[in-house]
């Protein structure tokens, strides 16, 4: 089965995702009127940020795909539910300046999504064969494993210093700020230095 609809789906389920998050105007015209929205403005960021992470590693990991099949496209459909759910955990961890329950819930949507994408990842290699080009270029994956650790941890910590999970939250970004580079040295490789061009 092609991948391109599937690729077009995910597209566009992310750039909704994206058009999704929001943050209000303040009815004010005053630096004053401003303040009440810093935390909206970092969780909005922050959300930004992680479905852009999400999508430029997506592409990555599809570009690598030759064929898709039924449990690669549900678990394609697991990572969009949990992205898509990122303008609302972060709305209300935003619009509550970061109380424990929001933040929390953000948190475990993070988590809920990391997993997806280690299910997706697993499903193309059981798809494509650990010799693939999938296969074989992400490997121990321990970025994933790391991530998902720390989203695990920052959900409890949230009900004790929601300040220590934000700043998690924001490292484990950092961490994927840059796409994951293992898919593409890996094509690379493969194509040579002739086709490249």
């Amino acid at each position: 089965m092609g991948k391109g609809r599937l690729e077009a789906f995910s597209d566009g389920v992310l750039a909704i995702t994206i058009m999704v998050l929001e943050m209000k105007v303040p009815h004010g015209t005053g630096w004053a009127d401003l303040r009440p929205l810093v935390p909206v403005f970092l969780s909005y960021v922050l959300s930004f940020v992680y479905v852009g992470i999400y999508w430029n590693n997506h592409h990555h990991l599809l570009h690598a795909a030759h064929k898709i099949n039924g449990k690669v496209m549900w678990a394609n459909n697991h990572l969009l539910f949990w992205l898509s759910l990122l303008p609302f955990s972060s709305g209300w961890m935003g619009e509550n300046h970061f109380a424990p329950l929001p933040t929390a819930l953000f948190g475990l949507d993070l988590l809920m999504a990391a997993v997806a994408y280690y299910i997706l990842t697993r499903s193309l290699i059981s798809l494509h064969g650990k010799k693939s080009t999938i296969g074989s270029s992400i490997g121990a994956e321990r970025k994933e494993k790391v991530s998902m650790l720390i989203y695990a941890a920052s959900v409890p910590l949230a009900f004790i210093a929601g300040w220590i999970s934000l700043l998690l939250y924001t490292a484990v970004a950092v961490l994927w700020l840059i796409p994951d580079k293992r898919i593409e040295l890996k094509l690379a490789e493969e194509l040579g230095p002739h086709e490249q061009r």
